[in-house]
């Protein structure tokens, strides 16, 4: 009776998959232009491949955003309804390719469980693999729902594989996280595989709480009309199952109790299937309990139903069953005639539990051919036995090489990180060690810069001491002109005149002769004040140089001592020959002073000495710098800026200053060039 519940499981798990992918898809926006579902489900269902091929070969062309990728994931859905598992397969991986190329943890996992699902029945290891992916990223992002979904889709893997023991370890882990749930469909579902795990592990009792547990789940399902149908099956599924139970532990009226009152019409008209498979059981508990009451009826009949729609793996069952009716009935050539069929049914359709229950009773039976079916037997379970061992090494395997890839991406992405960390480090001590660099280095410039403006300041005190005594030797070179020409020049010139005034009424000879030689003392007075007169204009020492080059040379010099950007402008439209000395002297001593303030106070990058000419007649000089500036309310000006003040008013000149703090600086002198000229 073990493979009765076997086959109620597959059943009720082939349901559930039916309606699983419903549900993880929810969120698929239907409506997209590339998707009709409408049309898709009025189509029938070679037109839908088409369809469905259609819509593929458009998202080929589409940009990979998540509608893209949420619609090659519908398609592979659409695709694994029809039974085209090779073109969903295809659709999920290109799902999953371009899944991982935008690191969309949620589609990766989605499209990993739909792969998983194209090899469950055709490459289960493969599908192991793809679930055991799914399920860890379901853990990352906190999706304990569909994480608790890919550890039932592995233990159902494993139960199919005979590996009992790793499927309960699985389901358990599966009801822990979904404890707290709402998904009472997938509870439903963990509770009765655990419920047929436990039964091939001879825990009948622990089998039977569980399949309980999942009636108790189903009635928590809330379900409209069209659902409600589903449900029920369901529960017929699962009080089949406690009837197998009752069975194998000899309790067959509880069978036959729970049997007779799902035997109703409504199930024969709701679901053939479980009609069949209900009526058959019932058969089978009566016959054991010893009741041979119309069971050969039952199972005829149960048989005519199963066979009607095509479900070999129920024939077979259903064959089995009457074989073993018929050798209760002591009719041991039916028995042996119906369990050979059954035989070439099972080796048909490859169920290898069914082969042995089946080779097991004919080497009971026959004993012609006893000792073939026992040698059958006995190749077959080993057969069985050799292909679990492998299959739970396989998976055992599929854990670890997992594990161990997950280890090494994890050992990988520490020494990563220490890489990162001693890199950060090491680059923090390299911008330090040039910052310290940079500050050493700005440190001697700004001493560099302080000696040199010391140095300026004692060139220019020196440079003012100098004209003071230029200033004092002419005024006293002045005043010994001024006694030379008084007590010398205008005392002789006077004496020519007096004289030249007595003999100016006598024309005799002797009297010209006189006359002559007060005229040769006239030319020696004219030599004397041409010497004075020489003398004056020797005065500066501006004489024989162009003011331009002494200004340009004022300026270009800055570069050697100063990192501000010194610049003269002179748009050249007047001649510097035409000024006088002394105001040129005052014009030079204007800008270097400005330049010496900006150079000590200003910290400016940029500073631009302008001279031009405005209207003719108009000369304007500015000086301007983008420094730091001052408050022009608080700070009038030191001594420099007076004296610039004083000079340029000594030369009738109108002096300007501007500068706010953070705006820099821009001094104006503007003179007219009429009075400058001499």
């Amino acid at each position: 009776m073990n493979t009765l519940s076997k086959i109620n499981s597959l059943l009720l798990l082939l349901l559930f998959f039916s309606c699983q992918k419903n549900n993880s898809d929810a969120h698929i926006n239907d409506n997209t232009v590339l998707f009709n579902k409408t049309y898709l489900e009025s189509l029938e269902k070679n037109k839908k491949e088409k369809y469905l091929d259609s819509v593929g070969d458009l998202l080929k062309t589409k940009e990979n955003d998540s509608v893209t990728r949420n619609l090659y994931l519908k398609v592979a859905t659409e695709y694994y309804y029809i039974n085209n598992l090779e073109k969903s397969l295809s659709s999920s991986l290109k799902a999953l390719q371009l899944s991982k190329e935008a690191n969309d943890s949620l589609r990766i996992s989605k499209a990993l469980f739909y792969v998983g699902d194209c090899y469950q029945n055709s490459k289960r290891d493969s599908a192991y693999f793809y679930y055991l992916q799914a399920e860890k990223l379901y853990f990352k992002i906190h999706d304990y729902d569909n994480m608790g979904r890919m550890l039932f889709n592995k233990a159902y893997v494993l139960f199919y594989d005979g590996n009992y023991v790793e499927c309960e370890v699985e389901i358990s882990k599966a009801l822990k996280y979904l404890k707290i749930s709402k998904n009472y469909l997938l509870m439903y579902s963990c509770n009765t595989l655990m419920g047929n795990c436990l039964e091939k592990l001879v825990n009948y009792d622990e089998a039977l709480r569980y399949h309980k547990l999942a009636l108790l789940d189903l009635e928590k399902i809330k379900s409209n009309d069209k659902e409600k149908d589903e449900i029920s099956n369901y529960a017929a599924c699962t009080v089949i199952n406690i009837c197998n139970l009752y069975d194998l532990k000899e309790e067959y009226s509880k069978s036959i109790e729970q049997l007779k009152k799902l035997l109703t019409e409504e199930l024969k008209r709701r679901s053939p299937i479980l009609y069949a498979k209900a009526l058959g059981n019932l058969a089978y508990s009566k016959m054991k309990s010893g009741d041979y009451k119309d069971v050969d009826s039952m199972f005829f009949n149960s048989l005519k139903i199963v066979d009607s729609l095509g479900d070999d793996s129920d024939v077979l069952y259903k064959k089995i069953h009457i074989g073993e009716y018929f050798l209760t009935q002591k009719d041991t050539v039916r028995s042996i005639e119906i369990l050979k069929e059954a035989n070439r049914l099972a080796v048909k359709i490859k169920n290898s539990n069914e082969i042995l229950a089946s080779l097991k009773l004919l080497s009971e039976l026959d004993k012609t051919d006893r000792l073939f079916y026992a040698n059958e037997y006995i190749k077959v379970s080993d057969s069985i036995n050799l292909v679990q061992k492998n299959a739970h090494n396989k998976y055992a395997r599929i854990e670890y090489e997992t594990s161990r890839i997950e280890d090494e991406n994890k050992i990988l992405t520490k020494e990563n990180f220490y890489i990162l960390i001693t890199s950060f480090g090491l680059i923090i001590i390299l911008v330090l060690l040039i910052g310290f660099r940079y500050l050493k280095y700005r440190n001697k410039e700004l001493q560099f810069i302080k000696k040199q403006q010391i140095a300026n300041e004692e060139i220019y005190m020196l440079l003012t001491e100098q004209q003071k005594k230029i200033d004092t030797a002419k005024d006293n070179e002045k005043a010994r002109m001024a006694k030379e020409l008084h007590d010398g020049v205008m005392n002789k010139i006077y004496g020519v005149r007096m004289n030249l005034g007595v003999f100016n009424s006598s024309v005799d000879e002797e009297t010209i002769e006189k006359r002559k030689i007060y005229i040769t003392e006239l030319q020696s007075i004219e030599n004397e004040l041409r010497t004075i007169s020489h003398d004056l204009s020797r005065s500066s020492f501006f004489d024989g140089n162009d003011f331009n080059v002494l200004l340009i040379g004022l300026v270009e010099n800055q570069k050697e001592f100063t990192k501000t950007q010194f610049q003269y402008i002179n748009d050249g439209m007047f001649e510097w020959e035409s000024v006088e000395n002394i105001y040129k002297i005052n014009l030079y001593r204007i800008i270097q002073e400005a330049i010496l303030n900006i150079n000590k106070y200003a910290n400016a990058s940029k500073c631009e000495v302008k001279i031009q000419r405005i209207d003719n007649n108009i000369l304007k000089m500015s000086i301007t710098d983008d420094g730091q500036g001052f408050d022009m309310a608080s700070k009038k000006g030191g001594i420099g800026l007076s004296n610039m003040r004083e000079r340029a008013s000594s030369l009738k000149g109108q002096f300007n200053i501007e500068s706010k703090i953070g705006e820099g600086t821009k001094i104006e002198v503007v003179f007219d060039l009429q009075t400058l000229s001499s």
